[in-house]
């Protein structure tokens, strides 16, 4: 079996988008991923309902990524009815690729410094390593120190470098600085509701399904 790690990027994706995209095409490469798996989140528990159906959002993102072998669609979330945690999620999917697998969990900054209100946040650590992608001139040790003591303590004792990722499988930290594209879904929602274009945000295919659906459409 490689050691390369498996990527695994889990979103909304309402819709998904070249920020998403781009992020992770950086990730595959910086970090040496094998694959990564983009996971549309069904109910997620820490936001609001997204505004189309899972099945609507994991369609987009199967379209988004097509020409991408590195990139798989994984519709485990989007087939519960039950809220969806990440931890639970991952233990799946060690449970399924083996306990030697190398495992990564991708996130940005934001989200990192959040960490602590996940649900069963620190088991994180004994699945997955944790790859934080952030922009030039965020840097998340200048901004841990506003974290929760827990959350430093697991920063600062786990970072590592991209060469450890495959010699463990799981318990790391590994920062990549990648450009941020300025590009949101809320963006792209708004746009559509106004009946603006919203070419050369998102593939050409995501957008044609966005309009074939008349989804973000208001009634």
């Amino acid at each position: 079996m490689s050691n390369q790690p498996i990527g695994i990027l889990g979103g909304t994706f309402d819709p998904i988008h070249y920020g998403h995209l781009r992020l992770a095409e950086e990730m595959l490469e910086l970090a040496n991923l094998r694959q990564i798996r983009f996971i549309p989140t069904g109910m997620p528990p820490h936001r609001d309902a997204p505004q189309v159906s899972a099945q609507h959002r994991s369609a987009m993102v199967r379209l988004a990524i097509a020409d991408q072998p590195a990139f798989v669609l994984d519709e485990r979330e989007v087939r519960q009815a039950t809220p969806c945690y990440t931890v639970d999620t991952l233990r799946e999917l060690r449970a399924e690729l083996g306990a030697v697998q190398p495992l990564c969990l991708l996130m940005g900054g934001d989200a990192f410094l959040q960490l602590h209100t996940w649900h069963e946040w620190e088991q994180l650590f004994g699945l997955a390593h944790i790859v934080v992608g952030y922009r030039p001139g965020f840097t998340i040790e200048e901004r841990i120190h506003s974290a929760p003591e827990k959350l430093r303590q697991h920063y600062q004792q786990r970072l590592c470098s991209v060469d450890d990722l495959s010699q463990q499988p799981s318990g790391g930290v590994v920062e990549l600085v990648i450009p941020k594209l300025e590009i949101s879904a809320t963006l792209i929602r708004s746009r559509v509701a106004q009946n603006r274009t919203i070419r050369y945000l998102l593939p050409n295919a995501v957008a044609n399904y966005i309009h074939q659906h008349h989804l973000y459409i208001p009634c």
